[in-house]
């Protein structure tokens, strides 16, 4: 009974009260400020882990041997394909693919590949980590099989 009469109240200052109503405006505008921060910080964060990961790619020796860089590849992409369905650990598994990637003998084949099995939030974010390897993005500049979707969205 007493959350009807909160209720009632609550309704009835917000109509006839002005102050009351800015005080509500106010914080609306402040929580939406809140979220949008947070938005941001959270969008900064994630832009400085891919970075580190390119970062950390570009320092760690790849396999030299064909028979090495191929089981390399295959342990990649299957770590990759386990993480993919994580939500919460795109990050990750868009590291493995991006590191199958960089021994990849033919990175443009591979893309497209990706964007036919790989769902598209993971695959934006390896976008944004070939966007920063530059000797990856070179090589997969023009068109071709990952041309349409994933590397320049």
């Amino acid at each position: 009974m007493s959350i009807l009469g909160y209720a009632v109240y609550f309704d009835y200052k917000r109509r006839s009260d002005p102050a009351f109503r800015r005080a509500l405006k106010k914080e609306s505008r402040r929580e939406a400020r809140a979220v949008k921060e947070e938005a941001e910080n959270q969008n900064a964060q994630q832009k400085q882990a891919i970075q580190d990961v390119v970062d950390q790619a570009r320092r760690d020796d790849s396999p030299t041997s064909i028979e090495e860089r191929e089981a390399y590849f295959m342990e990649q992409v299957s770590q990759g394909e386990g993480l993919v369905g994580d939500d919460s650990r795109r990050l990750e598994a868009a590291t493995f693919f991006y590191k199958a990637l960089k021994v990849y003998p033919n990175p443009k084949d591979l893309i497209g590949i990706y964007d036919k099995t790989v769902p598209k939030p993971v695959i934006d974010v390896l976008a944004e980590m070939i966007a920063l390897d530059s000797s990856l993005s070179g090589s997969l500049s023009g068109s071709g099989p990952g041309s349409d979707r994933g590397i320049d969205d």
